[in-house]
């Protein structure tokens, strides 16, 4: 740590220099700090890891930064920290965690907690749940807002995701091999879903959006060196939306991780449910995914965009099938739950077979209207091709899928065809001629 002891000893007066210098001399000194800790930790072959005070200042730069430069050089060093010293690691299949590791999050006791809003750039101190459901609530917003501080708070959202992710992976990974349910329990992700101070329905409902607003947005996306050399003049505090709405494909991708990790952790959790190793206090008490299904089901308008958006093909496959549940005859039985025992097949399948004939196709349709219908069909078909079928099962779901569109034109002979199904049925059409 020598190395970085005279970086440690000017840290606090980099930070506190508001109203000793101009703006400009700030700015520059921050950025000089953050090369500093780049050429110590970064640079080297043995680098050396900064310390928690250096973590924080750096924190603190991207959280209270002025100009886009800043956001992004500190976002940047922060994510390479987290990539070259990571608190949780695997190191021959074994779990390391390095418990006295520099933390963005604080998980102090709940009694503990105020309602301020802890994404102001004047806190200090790290992130409580609170201040990560309002982080949320801002990137929500922050597709339309043209200022520095909602593109600030955009990227410490993404930021504390990654390290959610990062933090659990590992962990998670471990467990699917032990099934020791504590390597979970003390995950960052559990402890934040278990924290009482969220509201979870709005927080899922918050990331459900900004996925949604995302298939909207500008999705070519500078990597960050380059938009650093773009963008640095932007210094007068506003954005232009043509920058915000590039950065916000950034936001989406980190909102998509974000619930996916919350599935995994769902399904692990379930899992140790059974075994009776956890408790009240362990992670998500309101099912993700009937969060998502519920309000896909109230807002149709949400249908198309999410699906647009949300890539991960396994889940997507499933949260389809659990809307499908709701309208397809009640014998039918649709497990959605994921199962070495009762592979996706079998159960697109099932829904499939409620679309053999025009009558259970037009008892379904009468539930939830021809558009509906063909954009689940086709991005379910979508997602299960993306899974890597066997071919014999895949050959069936094609003809399926065919029937299906073929009953749906026979309830409704004026039916538009959309983008998505027109692209499912020329893949169907072109899987059955090569087979």
């Amino acid at each position: 740590m020598n190395s970085n002891r005279g970086i440690e000893e000017n840290t606090s007066a980099i930070i506190d220099s508001f109203g000793v210098k101009d703006a400009r001399d700030i700015e520059d000194d921050r950025l000089s700090f953050l090369q500093a800790v780049r050429v110590t930790s970064i640079v080297p072959e043995n680098g050396t890891v900064p310390s928690s005070k250096m973590f924080e200042a750096i924190f603190q730069i991207m959280r209270n930064g002025t100009t886009l430069e800043l956001i992004i050089t500190s976002y940047q060093l922060l994510i390479e920290l987290e990539k070259r010293y990571p608190r949780v690691y695997l190191s021959n299949s074994e779990l390391v965690v390095d418990k006295e590791a520099w933390s963005p999050f604080s998980f102090g006791s709940e009694g503990a907690y105020s309602d301020r809003n802890s994404t102001n750039g004047d806190l200090d101190e790290p992130l409580n749940p609170n201040g990560f459901f309002l982080l949320a609530q801002v990137a929500d917003t922050g597709f339309k807002l043209s200022g520095i501080k909602p593109l600030a708070d955009m990227f410490l959202f993404q930021y504390l995701i990654r390290v959610l992710e990062r933090d659990f992976l590992p962990r998670n990974s471990v467990y699917k091999e032990s099934s020791e349910w504590s390597l979970l329990r003390e995950s960052l992700l559990n402890t934040l879903m278990g924290s009482r101070r969220i509201n979870y329905r709005n927080l899922f409902k918050d990331c459900l959006y900004i996925l949604c607003k995302g298939s909207h947005a500008g999705f070519d996306i500078p990597d960050g060196e380059s938009a650093v050399k773009s963008s640095t003049q932007a210094s007068g505090g506003m954005v232009g939306p043509t920058i915000l709405s590039e950065f916000g494909k950034r936001t989406v991708v980190a909102v998509q991780i974000f619930l996916t990790s919350i599935l995994e952790l769902v399904v692990s959790k379930k899992q140790a449910d059974m075994k009776g190793e956890t408790s009240r206090a362990d992670g998500v008490r309101v099912p993700l995914m009937d969060i998502i299904v519920d309000e896909l089901t109230y807002n149709k308008d949400l249908i198309s965009p999410f699906l647009q958006v949300f890539s991960e093909s396994q889940w997507k496959l499933d949260i389809i099938l659990q809307y499908f549940e709701k309208y397809v005859p009640k014998q039918t039985s649709l497990q959605t739950r994921r199962s070495n025992n009762s592979p996706e097949v079998s159960k697109l399948d099932v829904v499939l077979k409620c679309f053999s004939n025009v009558a259970s196709t037009r008892g379904i349709v009468k539930k939830i209207n021809v558009e509906v219908a063909q954009l689940l069909l086709a991005h379910a078909f979508q997602a299960y091709t993306c899974e890597k079928a066997d071919d014999s099962s895949l050959v069936q779901v094609c003809k399926d899928i065919s029937a299906a569109f073929q009953n749906l034109r026979k309830i409704d002979e004026d039916m538009e065809m959309l983008q998505i199904a027109e692209e499912a049925l020329f893949t169907v059409a072109t899987i059955l001629s090569t087979k």
